[in-house]
């Protein structure tokens, strides 16, 4: 039996162009996009090679789909234009930019206002169980899987994340591969909350192996299999779905179980009252998702989606007893009507609406408040006074004032004037930098 294999990668941008109905191609501005109803947009090439039994069969570039430019990006073709040039392209020179070009439209993608990924926090809770919660979103490429730490009435912690449902932190660390007691209270290093430590590692006295923890996830999962494929499943969702965002391989579980003690020391320091909560809508709290990030999000769902479409292609061609070429399987339309149609109606991924929104130009300062607009997720049905409500860390970021009248008061914002939005730093840089002023790795 003979193993086939396709490798796609080396992503490549080219730039905007149009290609007549005589097959003809040639360079694209934004002005011409606008009176012929088109998308401003340029080729996306990936790199396929097949492989049979290890050997190269094929090994090409192909075009697979038009990616919507946004105007005075890097990619755009205006972007190195001087103010007379841009005259001459039809262009005004003191557009900023900051949109997309769909069908003729131009149209932009809104920011979205979340809670910051990757980081702990601990509120108060109202609702559940325990007087305190603790949360984090771990996002990881296109994963955001929510994890929740609560202590219940009987003094246990526990975890939730994905299908698993109040797993004791003890069972986890241990199904992580710390299993010495001694090891778990001294990575969670808080004396002052060491009989709340104590109870939960009695509660998780009768676990003495990594395996007997993987087999107690696997039974709050409800995996009714042999024990084997228990702890297999069991390990497999803690590798790839428990805090994804340290790793899903086997060598980051020491990682992750180290965070988890960080995470329950901070969560006992705001129970014993040595912390103060988190205020979730204190603004280090919260990120701003970009055109880019969206967009991102967009292309990573439909790219899958294209490589289904070629598996499913390539399959129903060998079928036939044929081998096809895999330049054959490629549907290039596929790519970039998807895009194109969320670009359009503004209905992206994720069940969000209205992401995509035409650009109002009843003046050019309405134009300026609408490239700064910021939505927030919440309902807007729902009351959530406090996350309505100004906040001090608002200053210099958001306007105080625009904002709409009625449900949405509070909910839909605006940059502040001359707010700008910072750029995420390289995790290998900033570990570097730490390295150098004397910090050690614990793995």
């Amino acid at each position: 039996m003979e193993e086939f294999k396709i490798n796609i990668d080396n992503i490549r941008i080219g730039k905007p162009t149009i290609v007549e109905a005589d097959g003809s191609e040639r360079t694209l501005y934004p002005h011409e996009a606008r009176l012929r109803k088109l998308t401003y947009g340029a080729p996306m090439f990936i790199s396929v090679s097949s492989h049979i039994n290890g050997k190269t069969a094929e090994n090409f570039e192909t075009q697979v789909g038009i990616l919507p430019i946004l105007l005075k990006s890097k990619y755009c073709l205006l972007s190195k234009l001087s103010r007379d040039e841009l005259i001459e392209k039809g262009e005004d020179p003191d557009d900023p930019g900051g949109y997309f070009i769909i069908n003729g439209t131009e149209r932009i993608v809104v920011k979205i206002e979340d809670l910051a990924q990757n980081t702990f926090m601990v509120e108060s809770n109202n609702t559940g169980p325990g007087e305190y919660r603790g949360r984090i979103f771990s996002e990881h490429k296109a994963l955001k899987i929510p994890h929740n730490v609560e202590r219940y009435s009987d003094g246990i912690i526990y975890f939730s994340f994905t299908r698993v449902r109040k797993a004791p932190f003890a069972v986890v660390l241990k199904a992580l591969g710390m299993i010495n007691d001694q090891e778990i209270v001294k990575a969670i290093d808080f004396p002052e909350g060491f009989n709340e430590i104590v109870t939960n590692l009695y509660e998780a006295s009768g676990i003495k192996t990594r395996e007997d923890a993987l087999d107690k996830i696997s039974k709050l999962v409800g995996i009714t299999q042999s024990k084997d494929i228990r702890i297999e499943r069991a390990e497999d969702m803690l590798d790839n779905y428990y805090l994804p965002h340290l790793g899903t391989t086997e060598s980051s579980r020491m990682k992750k179980a180290i965070n988890t003690c960080k995470y329950i020391r901070k969560y006992l320091m705001v129970l014993k009252g040595k912390l103060k909560p988190d205020d979730k809508d204190h603004y280090m709290n919260k990120r701003l998702k970009m055109s880019s990030d969206l967009l991102g999000d967009l292309l990573r769902v439909n790219l899958k989606i294209l490589v289904n479409d070629m598996l499913y292609n390539f399959q129903r061609i060998v079928k036939r007893g044929k081998c096809p070429s895999v330049n054959v399987i490629i549907r290039e339309k596929l790519l970039s009507s998807r895009i194109n149609s969320a670009m359009a109606t503004g209905n992206w991924v994720g069940g969000r609406k209205g992401v995509s929104q035409r650009v109002q130009r009843w003046n050019y300062f309405e134009f300026l408040s609408h490239l700064q607009r910021v939505v927030s997720p919440l309902s807007a049905t729902q009351e959530n006074f406090e996350a309505r409500e100004l906040h001090s860390t608002h200053l210099g970021r958001l306007c105080p004032v625009e904002t709409p009248e009625g449900t949405n008061i509070g909910l839909k914002k605006n940059l502040a004037l001359l707010g700008s939005v910072s750029k995420g730093f390289s995790e290998s840089k900033t570990i570097e930098t730490l390295e150098n002023l004397g910090m050690k790795r614990l793995w």
